[in-house]
């Protein structure tokens, strides 16, 4: 098994976007990431994960509420970041919301936090 891994958000922003959604859907989005760490994420398939653009994945959430999405990468360190959450309300993943992901993805760079 390929564990180790642990799953954390980018920053308090990615955190607050998590926290707005609806208990059941958190509660998704918090058992699937346990699963990453105990597993390790290359164990961890769809529909649970599924790969969305370049180096943009997502963890799926389904709860009687909603759907929702956390965009995620990967770094060094065998570490999941979450990039950003969002309720979705489209078949497809909207354009806007991996291009944000990808914008906040640059804060990184090679596992570590870029320094203003």
């Amino acid at each position: 098994m390929d564990t180790e891994w642990s799953v954390e958000f980018l920053n308090d922003t990615a955190e607050a976007e998590f926290d707005q959604l609806p208990t059941g859907i958190k509660a998704k989005i918090v058992r699937i990431s346990q699963l990453i760490e105990q597993v390790g994420l290359l164990s961890v398939k769809e529909p649970y994960v599924r790969h969305v653009h370049d180096k943009i994945w997502e963890i799926r959430a389904r709860a009687k509420e909603k759907l929702a999405r956390s965009l995620y990468t990967t770094v060094t360190g065998k570490r999941v970041i979450i990039l950003r959450t969002f309720v979705k309300k489209t078949r497809k993943t909207p354009k806007r919301e991996i291009e944000l992901a990808l914008q906040r993805m640059k804060e990184f760079d090679h596992g570590k936090k870029i320094t203003r």
